[in-house]
């Protein structure tokens, strides 16, 4: 497979690059999910760009639907439709809507409102272990998601059910459209309340890095009774200087300088 590097940093260039056009879109939380996506789909998920709805693939939830770019630009790359579509985000009518769509290829699952997509991958997760189906689950959650009672009750649901086919990543950016989570609705420890709700977690201090995402996966694969956590502490708006950890750029597309200024950055 080819260098997990290069193709992250090609898919925030698309990011940034199609957040643009649209001049409309969050770029902070669709850039710090980049390497989650990435290892996802280019390393870890059995996946088929030729044919997208296979019985036994793997299947993804992006339950942060906000950040549907790093998805799109995920998919593009990984040849589930072509890159073009990726310069037509958010226009009327075209493929790419401003949260992921189940008339895309590749998106199992449409999503933004938030929480909803996390329970429905709780559901596929149900639905496989009840068909004997061998596909595994994946699921994103924003770190201000989970201050949603839905995101618990599916907790306690996926725990109560053993859905060790199931991995949820938490992109920890610590960020949400409002300012720092511990100042909106404080889910900290996100770890400790996890672990009460019966998940296997797994702690990721950088989940902007392979290495560490690779071994979290690892751990959460050892685990066959109960479903995994792996909450990952990343950067908002990774990558791009003057986007990094600046709530400002949750939801707000860059103006064509800055598009430039940050696809220097991603040089």
């Amino acid at each position: 497979m080819e260098d997990l590097k290069a193709i992250a940093k090609e898919i925030r260039r698309d990011i940034v690059k199609s957040i643009g056009k649209a001049a409309s879109g969050h770029p902070g939380g669709s850039l710090s999910a980049v390497e989650m996506l990435t290892l996802l789909y280019f390393e870890k998920m059995n996946v088929d760009p030729k044919n997208p709805t296979k019985a036994d693939r793997d299947r993804f939830v992006l339950s942060k639907g906000h950040a549907a770019p790093a998805l799109y630009a995920t998919l593009a790359n990984r040849g589930f439709f072509p890159k073009e579509e990726l310069d037509h985000l958010r226009q009327v009518g075209a493929m790419l809507q401003g949260h992921p769509s189940m008339h895309t290829p590749g998106v199992d699952m449409a999503t933004g409102s938030l929480g909803q997509g996390f329970s429905t991958a709780v559901g596929m997760a149900l639905g496989a272990k009840h068909q004997g189906a061998p596909y595994h689950v994946y699921t994103i959650l924003g770190d201000g998601e989970i201050e949603e009672g839905i995101v618990w009750e599916a907790a306690m649901a996926a725990s109560n059910y053993g859905l060790s086919n199931l991995t949820a990543f938490v992109d920890n950016n610590n960020l949400q459209i409002d300012g720092q989570i511990s100042d909106v609705m404080n889910p900290y420890p996100i770890d400790e309340k996890f672990a009460a709700f019966g998940w296997n977690v797994i702690d990721v201090a950088d989940g902007n890095d392979f290495d560490q995402l690779r071994d979290a996966l690892a751990q959460a694969e050892a685990c066959t009774d109960k479903p995994s956590v792996l909450v990952c502490k990343t950067v908002k708006g990774k990558g791009v200087s003057f986007m990094e950890n600046e709530v400002g750029w949750h939801g707000k597309g860059p103006n064509p300088e800055q598009v430039e200024e940050a696809l220097k950055d991603l040089a």
